[in-house]
């Protein structure tokens, strides 16, 4: 490095014409007049030129690998009451609600100790009450995305998650 050349500094947006070299400080003017000392090491030549016979190497990016069973379809877990006890009718509301919510937890913890990446929850359509525990569930819940599946919000009977 020698007084007159460009030098720009690392890590910052800062560059200028070095007008004094003292040991390993460098002094140097912005565009502006301003004048500052930097380490040699905290500086790089401004010079373009420098670029113009170097060959660019295109490499490929490497490939994410995903297993087989991460590329299956979507665990599917459907909430509808009848799928969940033997005798639906037993039960009062307060009671089906909680076993689908213990049923909605116990599934979730299955997907994160098995690793699983997707889960189709299936809540049907109704008058909200099971899709607004799903979703209240869901987001209490840390490192998942969840998304109604149809475009339609209210004719969607299904919600996807994607664990991170």
């Amino acid at each position: 490095m020698r007084i007159g050349d460009q030098i720009s500094v690392l890590d910052e947006d800062l560059s200028g014409i070095i007008t004094s070299v003292n040991g390993n400080i460098v002094t140097f003017k912005d565009e502006y007049g301003f004048t500052y000392q930097y380490p040699k090491e905290k500086l790089v030549p401004k010079n373009a030129s420098i670029y113009e016979n170097m060959e660019v190497v295109k490499k490929t990016e490497p490939r994410k690998v995903v297993s087989k069973k991460h590329e299956k379809k979507p665990l599917i877990l459907d909430l509808h009451f009848h799928n969940l006890v033997k005798n639906p009718n037993d039960y009062d509301s307060f009671e089906r609600l909680f076993i689908q919510k213990e049923k909605l937890i116990e599934t979730i913890s299955f997907c994160r100790k098995n690793h699983l990446k997707r889960l189709e929850i299936v809540h049907g359509i109704g008058d909200g009450v099971l899709q607004k525990m799903v979703w209240d569930v869901l987001e209490s819940q840390t490192s998942l995305d969840f998304y109604n599946k149809e475009i339609l919000h209210h004719q969607s009977g299904a919600i996807m998650v994607e664990f991170h």
